[in-house]
């Protein structure tokens, strides 16, 4: 094997288990998420994405949604929704802020646009994507009567969950070499 197979390798190894770090960091925190009463059965305040704001910067696409579809999966294992219309909430909501907040993170880059700017757009798009769900589904037209406190939750924890990550990238070495790495 020539040395620069070795290094892609060891890189890849090393993607792996940040990968799965970040899988089991998204597990934990669906826990202590599960425990937090919710108003709604599918209305959570979303810390379980923290991993995934993280990931943002420091994997390439097919290991952010290898982290995508790990949360999704674990947080419906943890929870017990697996089964339910819970999950196709937690699926469309994760699924489509995380796109989103990919996409914009890329596009624009951490100089134009903030952790908090990507972490509120990603809670107003899941938020949006169940409300949108809700109707469908369940409450029919009176899903606009949850829609504003439910959007408002999501500007705020997605502020929370920004200011958060931005203070974490700022700090962390193990942030700072994992940017470097890629």
């Amino acid at each position: 094997m020539s040395n620069g197979m070795i290094k892609t390798q060891e890189r890849s190894d090393g993607q792996r288990r940040i990968v799965a770090v970040l899988g089991a960091f998204c597990l934990f925190l669906s826990t202590i998420e599960y425990m937090i009463p919710k108003p709604l059965p599918f209305m959570r305040i979303g810390i379980a994405n923290l991993p995934l704001m993280l990931a943002l910067d420091i994997f390439p696409l097919r290991s952010f949604i290898l982290l995508v579809c790990i949360k999704i999966l674990g947080q419906a294992l943890v929870t017990g929704t697996l089964f339910s219309y819970i999950f196709l909430f937690s699926l469309a909501g994760t699924a489509i802020s995380a796109m989103v907040m990919y996409l914009i993170r890329r596009l624009l880059g951490p100089g134009r646009i903030s952790f908090i700017g990507v972490g509120t757009i990603g809670a107003l798009l899941s938020n949006l994507s169940q409300i949108v769900l809700a109707w469908v589904f369940i409450f029919g037209s009176s899903a606009r009567f949850i829609a504003p406190p439910f959007l408002a939750a999501g500007v705020i924890t997605g502020i929370v969950l920004g200011v958060f990550c931005e203070y974490f990238t700022a700090r962390s070495v193990w942030y700072k070499s994992r940017i470097r790495e890629r």
